[in-house]
């Protein structure tokens, strides 16, 4: 089998609590890939459930939020992927539920996941599309912040959650035939509200 030319790195805690919260919309991403693909995580690699479709290696870190770098590294190094085609796909508090962010580089913004990927790719020009969890319960800072991106979706938000998962999956997609400013251009803008 080819080695893989791309890498999808959905990120999330790894665990039956943590299955449905805010925090692990990236592991719901790249799980929806895997389905359109007809592929399932039946492999470990890197302490990483992985599967393959195509040319792209899927990916969900075991390694917990805030060590997802160590994960991205060793898929690196063994895959010989580089930093600029690992996308990764995370959640973001400061965006409204929905709205959806690609970026070809950049800073990590807070978020502690990226930032481990940052650091441990010695390169903020990794991809990342952020994917907006904010709606009208969240909080404004602090603990109460990091209990809320701990939680599941309420129930009567879940039709929205799946759109944006939808949607996400949609630009992932894009990214991987067209590159990144073809999903840019489609998919960062208005939150499409399902019908």
């Amino acid at each position: 089998m080819a080695p893989p030319t791309h890498l999808v790195l959905g990120l999330g805690n790894p665990g039956r609590d943590y299955e449905r919260t805010r925090h692990n919309v990236g592991f719901l991403v790249v799980e929806e890939l895997a389905r359109r693909a007809r592929v399932t995580f039946n492999a470990r690699d890197c302490n990483c459930n992985v599967a393959t479709a195509g040319d792209a290696l899927l990916a969900q870190p075991q390694t917990y939020m805030n060590r997802s770098g160590y994960a991205a590294r060793c898929l690196m190094e063994r895959h010989g992927v580089p930093p600029e085609r690992i996308l990764v796909v995370l959640d973001e508090v400061a965006l409204p539920l929905g709205k959806l962010r690609l970026r070809k580089s950049g800073s990590p913004g807070g978020h502690r996941g990226l930032e481990s990927i940052l650091e441990n790719l010695q390169s903020d020009a990794v991809p990342r599309l952020r994917l907006g969890v904010h709606d009208d319960e969240a909080p404004s800072t602090g603990e109460a912040l990091a209990d809320y991106v701990l939680a599941p979706f309420p129930t009567r938000l879940q039709p929205d959650v799946d759109a944006m998962i939808g949607r996400a999956a949609d630009a992932c997609e894009t990214w991987l035939r067209e590159g990144a400013d073809r999903a840019m251009a489609l998919y960062n803008g208005a939150v499409v509200v399902p019908e």
